[in-house]
């Protein structure tokens, strides 16, 4: 197997505090409105009555999100320019010489996670902080993490070191996210104790308005 980096995300560890995303906007120093990481939060269920009383199947749980840099990744795919290519360690990235704007990776991307920028009209997107990596250090949302709910290293090793099982590019099919079988994400998951899968009919972004 070629070599891959990847994230690990414990979801139960996860207390919704941005300190990844804030870490990532300062890091790359984003403008509003860019958010190469983001954090959903997922709620669902509802109260009902039964007799005399009130019961309810009510859940939240959060997840935190960036560009997976996928097995097969459907950006570098689809973008004419060629702009967008896959090291040999896995990372995905964005040549911003040879980026036109069209934005054909935004729209393709299932996560949601090239975005342009409107003052230079290029796409951007999380580079998995190569810099750092390349330094022999983890990406800054890993570092900034204060519950270590995130993580980063060689896909075989995340998967010895948290006892992962089964396919390694078969991420758990938990709302919000898509089904993994379109780009293989690089992406390990443990799951929320009350995370729902993606069809669950109750499940809902609760903050909307910031991812």
């Amino acid at each position: 197997m070629a070599k891959q980096y990847a994230f690990y995300f414990d979801s139960n560890a996860c207390t919704g505090c941005k300190a990844c995303q804030t870490a990532c906007k300062d890091k790359h120093d984003l403008p509003v409105g860019q958010t190469w990481r983001k954090v959903y939060e997922v709620s669902g269920g509802d109260w009902k009555r039964v007799g005399n009383t009130f019961l309810n199947d009510t859940y939240a749980y959060y997840m935190s999100v960036a560009c997976n840099h996928c097995v097969d990744p459907i950006c570098a795919e689809v973008c004419p320019a060629g702009a967008i290519e896959k090291r040999e360690d896995g990372l995905v990235s964005i040549n911003r010489d040879q980026c036109i704007g069209c934005r054909y990776c935004e729209w393709a991307c299932p996560y949601g996670c090239p975005q342009y920028e409107e003052e230079s009209g290029k796409m951007t997107k999380c580079t998995g902080c190569d810099d750092y990596v390349d330094s022999g250090l983890p990406p800054q949302c890993v570092s900034a993490c204060p519950s270590r709910a995130l993580d980063f290293g060689e896909i075989g090793e995340l998967m010895e070191r948290y006892g992962r099982i089964g396919d390694a590019y078969e991420v758990s099919e938990i709302y919000p996210l898509p089904d993994s079988k379109y780009t293989l994400p690089a992406l390990i998951i443990k799951p929320h104790k009350d995370a729902v899968g993606i069809e669950a009919a109750s499940a809902r972004i609760a903050n909307d308005e910031e991812v």
